[in-house]
């Protein structure tokens, strides 16, 4: 099974069979451990840097998921990072806070890489109004 843990203040970390893609496919990481930006100010985007301490990014990590459905079979997480927008997660994944307190399971999902989301982790379209860079 393939993990996202929601940190508090800080990255997406992502946990399994992992794959980092662009938008034209080019595979940009594949690993089974990755941190992933979701304040939207890391230089190494979509890559975490620590960024997220000196911006003052702050989410605690919490969330609630009316979309949450079973994992269907076991494979890759592909993730594709979309110009200008969203990360969109395909694959089977369980998603949690990183207390644990909130958890979800998908196969897929649109997370946000602006900071800006009112639905963090999820994306909410506030990318449209703010620099997400690429």
């Amino acid at each position: 099974m393939n993990y996202i843990k929601v940190r508090k203040d800080g990255p997406l970390l992502m946990t399994g069979d992992i794959e980092v893609r662009a938008a034209d496919g080019t595979l940009l990481e594949k690993s089974d451990d990755v941190a992933l930006c979701r304040c939207g100010r890391s230089g190494n985007k979509p890559f975490c840097d620590g960024s997220h301490r000196e911006t003052g990014f702050r989410h605690d990590g919490c969330f609630e998921d009316g979309r949450a459905e079973p994992p269907q079979g076991e494979g890759p997480l592909r993730v594709t990072v979309r110009p200008r927008a969203m990360l969109l997660a395909k694959g089977p994944m369980t998603i949690s806070s990183a207390d644990g307190r909130c958890t979800t399971t998908r196969n897929s999902a649109a997370l946000c890489r602006c900071g800006e989301s009112s639905n963090k982790p999820f994306c909410d379209a506030s990318h449209k109004h703010c620099d997400v860079g690429d």
